[in-house]
Order: C-alpha cells, then sequence, then structure tokens
C-alpha cells in the first residue's frame, strides 16, 4: 500500500494557523469570561468567571481538529458529493464553480466587516 504526503502552500498553511489560533482565542474566552470575549471594552473583574468552566488542556487539540476538519469538507468532500451526484452531469462545474464564488463573496464579506453574511449571521433553524 503507497500512501502520498501533500504539504499546505505557505498561504494556506498562514490561513490555517490564523484559524486554528482564532479558534482557541474564543475558547478561552469561554472558559475564563462570562462576558466580552471580544474585547470591545476594557476588561473588568466582573467579565471575568470566579471557577473555570471547561478543560484548558484539551481546548487546543478540539480547537486544530475543528481547523483542519474544516479545510478538509472545503477542499475535498463539497467536490466529492457533487462528483457523486448522478443527476448534476454536466452542471457540476457549474455547481463547483458557484460553490467557490460564494466562498470567496463570503471570505470577501468578512474580511471587510469583520462578521459573517448577514444569511449566514441571522441563520436560523426552521422545524
Amino acid at each position: 500500500m503507497t500512501t502520498t504526503t501533500q504539504t499546505l502552500d505557505p498561504e494556506r498553511l498562514r490561513k490555517l494557523d490564523a484559524c486554528w489560533r482564532a479558534a482557541n482565542y474564543l475558547s478561552v474566552g469561554q472558559i475564563y469570561l462570562y462576558d466580552n470575549p471580544l474585547l470591545k471594552e476594557p476588561l473588568a473583574l466582573s467579565h471575568i468567571k470566579p471557577r473555570l468552566l471547561g478543560h484548558w488542556d484539551t481546548t487546543p487539540g478540539l480547537s486544530f481538529i475543528y481547523a483542519h476538519l474544516n479545510r478538509v469538507i472545503r477542499d475535498n468532500l463539497v467536490a466529492d458529493v457533487i462528483d457523486r451526484v448522478p443527476r448534476l452531469g454536466p452542471r457540476a462545474a457549474y455547481a463547483r464553480q458557484a460553490i467557490r464564488d460564494r466562498r470567496i463573496e463570503h471570505q470577501q464579506y468578512i474580511a471587510e466587516h469583520g462578521e459573517d453574511l448577514p444569511e449566514v449571521r441571522d441563520w436560523k433553524w426552521a422545524p
């Protein structure tokens, strides 16, 4: 059995690392803070929990897995699903491009506004 190893280009590696660090930062906020995780106001004693909730030693590992699974889902699984839907046929290339375009639009919106697109941010589960 032969296995191949792929490495990420420096830009993708930088983005993956940034995602991991951001997830760790937010996790610290969840563990240590009642409020104000983005430090929009000066940190006050009233924001800090008197007792920790969570386990800091597991957080970096979970964030690491989250960051990599996010990458795998985006890079491999979405395209694989499109390719395996038999009825898509020649429309598969259009669907792949539409998904790529939407992801780019979303990333640009985040870079400009610092938050998800409104339809993502305001999404609610409809039973």
